[in-house]
């Protein structure tokens, strides 16, 4: 299928060239001037210290992410203030994203896996995502520039199938409703698939996000058999578009990937995030197996140590995972998958602050 290209200035020219090139080299697997910085920030003593009054979303996620020195982005978001917590629960509905919006839908319907069958996913056209997403992303693309890149992103359709249906009642279909779950799966895949398409243009951006969580702590959450039936060809399917026009694909999923990150390389993946430690994920391993086949993204603990830690313990973090990861290029350091709401301002600066300190090239650590 022929998509219309999409008309964009290019991401080198409204960035910074030193931004672009520290980037870039490490995408390509070269040192630059310093290891990119890659993070999501959902903390809300970091909004008000950098964008203290502030009320629109984007002015006051630029200010963060300006203020911090972070190099790249995976979107944004506006932390709720501590008041605003639990004001809407599971019982009375739940939130997804589709195209890069989300939505609140009232109390899931769906109870047995029978029920799945009831569940309809309209389709959406690549010309939607041409005429509205893109646009939208470019102008918050400009936002973000000079100093910081944002990435465009989506899923690939396995996550948005469970989180659409709830999990629990997704993984019993797995086993009483198979041919409905993959429908599920391959509806969701449909929306994504348009995004990538969408978006397979190395002018809006040289990088693309695909975010599905797969796994816990120690394992994936469905068999990887079962991953290597629908979840990797959802992904393949994902990743084709960008690929063919020279997208670098940066893929994420909390959790331990170990059993199928093989399979997820082979159907096309060029980056992995976040490396979660505490989930058995070793940075230092991956680099000495993929080498320069795969870009490093992430890795310093977001739930023991930047919330608890000291702000020594923090440093030594840092320090571990640049040593282990960074030489050569191909890292762009982070969190393990977000700075969240738990965590101290004081933490959030000492990191950014060592991120940037220790990560200067040629390495000191």
């Amino acid at each position: 299928m022929s998509v219309e290209r999409a008309e964009a200035q290019p991401t080198e020219e409204i960035l910074e060239a030193q931004v672009y090139e520290r980037i870039m080299r490490s995408l390509h697997h070269q040192e630059g001037d310093r290891v990119p910085i890659w993070d999501l920030i959902d903390n809300r003593p970091t909004y008000e210290h950098f964008a203290p009054g502030e009320t629109d979303a984007l002015k006051a996620s630029v200010a963060v992410y300006h203020g911090l020195g972070i190099d790249l982005c995976r979107g944004f978001t506006f932390p709720f203030a501590e008041e605003q917590e639990g004001t809407r629960s599971e019982q009375e509905g739940y939130e997804y994203t589709i195209l890069g919006r989300t939505h609140w839908v009232s109390k899931r319907p769906w109870h047995t896996p029978a029920d799945l069958a009831t569940v309809e996913i309209p389709q959406v056209p690549v010309e939607h995502c041409l005429q509205n997403d893109v646009p939208a992303f470019l102008e918050q693309r400009q936002a973000f520039a000079p100093h910081t890149m944002l990435v465009p992103g989506s899923g690939c359709g396995y996550h948005a199938a469970y989180g659409h249906v709830g999990t629990v009642l997704f993984l019993e279909a797995i086993y009483d409703a198979r041919d409905q779950v993959e429908r599920l799966v391959w509806a969701f895949n449909q929306h994504a698939v348009a995004r990538a398409q969408a978006f397979a243009n190395p002018d809006i951006c040289p990088m693309y996000f695909i975010g599905d969580d797969i796994a816990y702590k120690g394992a994936t959450m469905a068999s990887p058999k079962f991953l290597r039936e629908t979840f990797i060809p959802a992904l393949a399917r994902t990743c084709a578009p960008l690929r063919n026009a020279g997208v670098k694909v940066i893929f994420h999923s909390d959790g331990y990937v170990m059993e199928v990150l093989d399979d997820m390389i082979e159907a096309g993946i060029d980056g992995l995030n976040p490396i979660e430690p505490l989930a058995g994920m070793d940075i230092g391993y991956l680099k000495k197996r993929y080498g320069r086949n795969l870009v490093l993204v992430g890795n310093v603990d977001c739930s023991q140590l930047l919330p608890l830690g000291s702000i020594a313990d923090i440093r030594e973090g840092v320090e571990a995972c640049l040593r282990a990861a960074a030489h050569g290029g191909g890292h762009f350091i982070g969190s393990s998958s977000e700075i969240v709401p738990a965590t101290p301002l004081g933490n959030v600066l000492a990191f950014y602050e060592a991120c940037h300190e220790f990560g200067t090239y040629p390495l000191a650590i």
